[in-house]
């Protein structure tokens, strides 16, 4: 084929196969997602020229600029890319373990798990004044781990001798409903406040972000990322089929397994500060694959790229269409995701 090119590296011990068109487009999506990050520090209470922004960023600005871009803006702007990047990552890595486009880590329940131990983290530690007994800085932890154990009891209810696809994605469904019931229950029996800290979380924003929380998710994800990048290959033969993955030396349940785990801690790491953003994990690596391909080299890191820009987009809408109002982004990300779920289920029909 015309456009692919054979790349060695390190004296040729390592090569791949590139796709020269769909990389064209990675770049071109990959600009306008740099460029959107840019932008985004221009929006918020205040408009700031984007030449300012610039220079502010370069050192360059005023005091007030470096106040609002640097200190305010710039943390969400970070946490808005980089929680997208993982979600769609892990989204696009849960799609090719169960060979099926509707698949993501909304629908099969590691995002409600999450959601599930921060509404029971406010309802554990709150006191009769309504008021909580330790630092709410545990919350994101909380999410972590809830995602995590979500996310390895629905592989362990799923197995029979091995994990299918179908069975992993339908005991998904069940275990991601059973968690939304449990934290309904949480929310309706606890106090208002806890509601309210609740809602915001589940729903997801990167309003509250700030730098000691970017130093902690940004070198995670990255690394994250680092390994899913490294493991695209494993996913390529995972979509040919058990049989056939099992036929080329794989050890199916085994990379299964792993691959599982890998997107648990994506998600677990993008959830822990911005909360349950949803539906970027269906939207962004679906988008990816009409774009690019199925191939994973490159439609992983597209799926990163797409993933951050639909994010940061939210939340520029969130901030600026109901200002002086701050809608949290997740909200848009949602009314945008239900009505693409439900296109994706009649192009699908089968699945």
């Amino acid at each position: 084929m015309k456009n692919i090119r054979t790349v060695r590296l390190f004296h040729k011990k390592i090569s791949f196969l590139l796709d020269v068109q769909a990389m064209k487009k990675l770049l071109v999506i990959s600009f306008l997602t740099l460029a959107v990050f840019f932008l985004s520090a221009s929006f918020g209470d205040s408009f700031i020229n984007p030449f300012k922004v610039l220079q502010t960023l370069f050192g360059q600005g005023s005091d007030f600029d470096q106040l609002i871009i640097i200190d305010f803006r710039m943390p969400r702007i970070f946490m808005a890319m980089f929680t997208g990047m993982a979600l769609a990552v892990a989204g696009a890595v849960l799609q090719g373990i169960i060979k099926n486009p509707l698949a993501s880590p909304d629908i099969i329940g590691i995002s409600a798990g999450g959601g599930a131990a921060v509404v029971g983290f406010l309802a554990i530690f709150s006191d009769s004044n309504h008021s909580l007994t330790v630092s709410i800085e545990w919350m994101p932890l909380a999410g972590f781990i809830g995602a995590t154990v979500v996310g390895c009891l629905v592989y362990l209810f799923a197995w029979k001798d091995g994990v299918t696809p179908n069975r992993l994605v339908l005991i998904g469904i069940s275990v991601s409903a059973l968690m939304q019931a449990i934290t309904t229950v949480l929310m309706i029996i606890g106090p208002i406040y806890q509601a309210s800290e609740a809602n915001k979380w589940i729903t997801g924003s990167v309003k509250s972000a700030d730098w000691d929380q970017v130093q902690i998710v940004v070198p995670l994800i990255l690394v994250l990322l680092l390994v899913t990048f490294f493991t695209t290959r494993q996913l390529n033969v995972q979509e040919l089929g058990d049989d056939t993955a099992a036929g080329l030396g794989q050890s199916v349940q085994k990379t299964r397994l792993y691959l599982i785990l890998l997107c648990c801690c994506l998600v677990a790491s993008a959830i822990s500060f911005a909360g349950a953003i949803g539906f970027v994990g269906l939207m962004a690596p679906h988008i990816a694959r009409r774009i690019v391909g199925s191939s994973f080299g490159v439609l992983v890191p597209t799926s990163a790229a797409i993933g951050a820009l639909l994010v940061m987009i939210a939340d520029i809408i969130g901030r600026t269409a109901f200002s002086p109002l701050e809608v949290p982004a997740g909200v848009f990300t949602a009314a945008i995701g239900a009505p693409y779920f439900i296109y994706l289920l009649f192009r699908n029909p089968n699945k």
